[in-house]
């Protein structure tokens, strides 16, 4: 099987790939294909006692704009795991994810967003390192003037929306290591 890290990148032409419907990227040396796919962001929309943790982005895109706590999925992370690391990392929060939320697809940007509902174990949060500031809000309190991106509105519509709805029990699925895959050509190594 050819390894694309020792393909030179600038030997690979975007060209529609036999059996394929669209131009990937191909490695002219191996025939290795590079497929690009979607981003996958994960967040959450946690809350203490009615109101909502915001963070001020201190970097670009939108830097100065107040977004939840949200960032791309890591690989080898599950997607619970990841909303939890991004609200630690942008607002030192510690939270219980309860549930999935919502689901935003936007193919503008190439990105899926998977966003939690989630209840902070504490209200001490302070900025971490993409940050300006944290803060808790009561929804009449969010600047909704200030807010960095469309899915951040919609999230909190969402959440308000399912305010007095049921919290099911948090689900976490058992992690599945795959089994090996056998190689024709390559030896068995099971």
């Amino acid at each position: 099987m050819p390894d694309p890290k020792s393909s030179d990148p600038d030997n690979f032409t975007r060209r529609i790939p036999e059996g394929d419907d669209r131009g990937r990227l191909v490695c002219d040396d191996c025939g290795f294909i590079q497929y690009e796919n979607p981003q996958i962001v994960v967040g959450s929309v946690a809350s203490w006692e009615g109101r909502i943790l915001l963070c001020r982005r201190a970097i670009p895109p939108r830097e100065g704009y107040w977004t939840l706590p949200a960032g791309y999925l890591e690989l080898g992370e599950s997607a619970e795991a990841g909303a939890m690391r991004e609200a630690w990392e942008e607002a030192r929060a510690d939270l219980e994810i309860d549930q999935l939320l919502a689901i935003y697809s936007i193919p503008r940007i190439s990105q899926v967003q998977l966003i939690y509902r989630a209840r902070l174990k504490s209200p001490a949060v302070e900025a971490g390192p993409e940050s300006r500031e944290v803060g808790l809000f009561r929804f009449d309190e969010i600047p909704t003037d200030e807010i960095a991106f469309p899915s951040v509105h919609w999230a909190l519509k969402d959440y308000r929306e399912t305010l007095d709805q049921a919290v099911l029990a948090p689900r976490t699925a058992p992690v599945v290591k795959a089994p090996p895959i056998a190689v024709p050509g390559e030896p068995d190594r099971n």
